[in-house]
């Protein structure tokens, strides 16, 4: 599925965890609520209360009744692995294969970089 075909809520999930494993969300710390990152984003405040229950039902917030939902301990760390693991899955072989077809070489692009 190609990124623009993908539901705006998935989006938002793939915003708010890189955002938490590059620790502009620290663990322990409040999200910013769900008004608040659906004025940021431009986004439907549905959508985001949606993004956010699936991180909570992942266990990576939680809910702090009348304050708001906050990154638990671990979150990031279980967020890159399941990140990396979905990378090499999923987008590494496409990736590969069309460094193959047009002959890069690995080395050279590293270096571009």
């Amino acid at each position: 599925m190609s990124q623009s075909s993908r539901p705006v809520y998935l989006k938002l999930r793939d915003l708010i965890a890189a955002a938490i494993i590059d620790g502009r969300y620290k663990e322990g710390e409040m999200l910013p609520s769900v008004r608040t990152m659906a004025s940021e984003q431009g986004a439907n405040p549905l959508t985001v209360a949606k993004a956010y229950q699936q991180f909570q039902a992942d266990g990576l917030v939680a809910v702090q009744r009348g304050v708001g939902m906050y990154v638990v301990k671990g979150a990031a760390q279980r967020l890159f692995a399941i990140e990396r693991e979905q990378f090499l899955r999923e987008e590494w072989p496409g990736i590969k294969e069309r460094i193959e077809r047009l002959g890069l070489n690995p080395r050279e692009l590293l270096e571009l970089a």
